[in-house]
């Protein structure tokens, strides 16, 4: 009886201590939010999206820059990023299986995964970058990309590996061939899935800005040239936010707001669709 009672006593602490670390972390989470609602939306108008980036003191300034040029960093990556990795994931989940080299790549792709974007910049930095000889928008396209490929590949191999087999073999007995039943059968079967880890990729680069400090560095001006250095808003946001000019800092502010409410908007449409699809 003594033993019950101090199991029952120990849950109670360990159950106590987990209730007060939740209510801590989402304490500051919810203080981080309201910080970066209140202040961005106070910094935020039509101006930050119709100017590009002006001096300390220009009524005329604005982040239309820096929110362009993140949209060509973004889809270039996407364009690059996307069908490497959806392929890759197929052929582990419907060539490579369990064998050892398709394992092996499983465990590149979630060591990638796992590995610090600034380390992923400064690989670019010594393959593109250096050889090039100055920064460009194409470095941080391959840097993003290269971030995007193992989110991608394990998102469709772990969804693709979802669908039953009975449905391979049903269209196999059609005489259907391999490409078809992979086309037309797995991926109509696995659409959600893939889709929502193509979203939540899209969701990790938007808010990287240590790869583009070694790749695209950053254009204080409109420029579209992807061989040139290139804008960026989480650049941009860094060097606002980091100045002393309050005006600066007001967009820096903008910056952050835009991003987080972007980067929120696809997690909560990726939730969505998983949740559509029964996926827990």
């Amino acid at each position: 009886m003594r033993a019950k009672q101090k199991r029952i006593l120990t849950n109670y602490i360990a159950l106590g201590f987990s209730t007060l670390s939740a209510i801590i972390g989402m304490g500051f989470l919810f203080w981080i939010l309201w910080t970066l609602i209140s202040n961005g939306i106070n910094a935020l108008n039509l101006d930050i999206f119709k100017f590009d980036g002006a001096p300390p003191g220009f009524e005329e300034s604005g982040l239309r820059h820096a929110l362009i040029g993140q949209l060509i960093l973004a889809g270039g990556a996407t364009i690059i990023g996307v069908p490497i990795g959806v392929l890759a994931g197929t052929y582990l989940s419907e060539y490579g299986k369990n064998s050892k080299y398709a394992n092996f790549i499983r465990n590149i792709s979630d060591t990638m995964m796992s590995t610090p974007s600034i380390v992923i910049g400064t690989f670019v930095y010594a393959i593109v970058v250096a050889p090039m000889g100055h920064f460009s928008g194409i470095a941080g396209i391959i840097a993003l990309a290269i971030m995007m490929i193992p989110i991608v590949l394990r998102a469709t191999d772990d969804m693709l590996s979802l669908v039953p087999q009975t449905l391979r073999e049903a269209a196999a007995a059609l005489g259907a061939p391999k490409y078809k039943i992979i086309i037309q059968v797995v991926y109509r079967s696995a659409k959600v899935g893939i889709f929502t880890g193509i979203l939540l990729s899209i969701a990790r680069i938007a808010g990287e800005t240590a790869p583009l400090l070694f790749t695209s560095f950053n254009n204080n001006f409109y420029s579209t040239t992807v061989s040139e250095p290139i804008a960026s808003l989480t650049v941009t946001m860094f060097n606002y936010a980091t100045s002393p000019y309050e005006d600066w800092q007001q967009l820096g502010w903008a910056a952050a707001f835009i991003l987080t409410v972007f980067v929120l908007g696809i997690n909560i449409l990726g939730k969505i669709f998983l949740k559509q699809k029964g996926i827990r």
